[in-house]
């Protein structure tokens, strides 16, 4: 019976579950490798370092969260629906990351802060999302901007409480739905055209 090729997927897919079982700590590539049954250097010609492997699994996580506020970029809603929607879409889907599976999000948290770079660039790509919505908004006359880029930096700071995962311990409190409406609420207010 022949065997399913060593994707550079299947290799995360695999490092995903070991990282859920062993933690950041422990899981090695010679535990991924074990898992897909192949030698450690079969998943090192893929990715070259343990450090590569670890980087690319937390894109790899934090890429499913972008992909569904592309959606909502992509989307025909009006501007200011949109970012209502995208602003809730992204604390919904890091809500269900840390409720979810509380062990793999601790761990994903670890590797977050191991691949600075990586992080900034899911960062950008979010920011640059929100400001296709901005100038959405500006254009159609919904929203005020003299700087967008800025401005949508500002937007993605002033809710950060309900997207950085150092305050996911408040997520599930009660009241943290009324306190994140009551934030985008004053955000949309701030943006509004006169």
């Amino acid at each position: 019976m022949p065997t399913e090729p060593l994707t550079p997927e299947r290799i995360l897919a695999a490092t995903e579950e070991v990282l859920r079982r062993h933690g950041a700590a422990k899981a090695t590539v010679v535990d991924v490798a074990r898992a897909l049954g192949v030698s450690h250097g079969s998943v090192y010609r893929h990715f070259r370092t343990k450090a590569e492997l670890r980087g690319a699994v937390t894109k790899r996580w934090l890429d499913h969260t972008t992909e569904l506020l592309a959606e909502v970029v992509a989307g025909s809603a009006a501007p200011a629906a949109k970012l209502r929607l995208w602003l809730a879409t992204l604390f919904e889907a890091k809500r269900h990351k840390a409720g979810d599976d509380p062990e793999l999000f601790a761990t994903y948290t670890v590797l977050t802060t191991e691949n600075g770079g990586v992080v900034d660039a899911h960062i950008a790509e979010l920011i640059g999302q929100l400001t296709r919505i901005l100038d959405e908004g500006v254009r159609q006359g919904e929203f005020e901007s003299a700087d967008l880029p800025v401005t949508a930096r500002a937007v993605f700071e002033a809710t950060a409480h309900f997207h950085d995962p150092v305050h996911a311990p408040e997520w599930s409190r009660p009241g943290a739905e009324q306190a994140f409406d009551a934030v985008v609420a004053l955000v949309m207010r701030g943006l509004t055209s006169r």
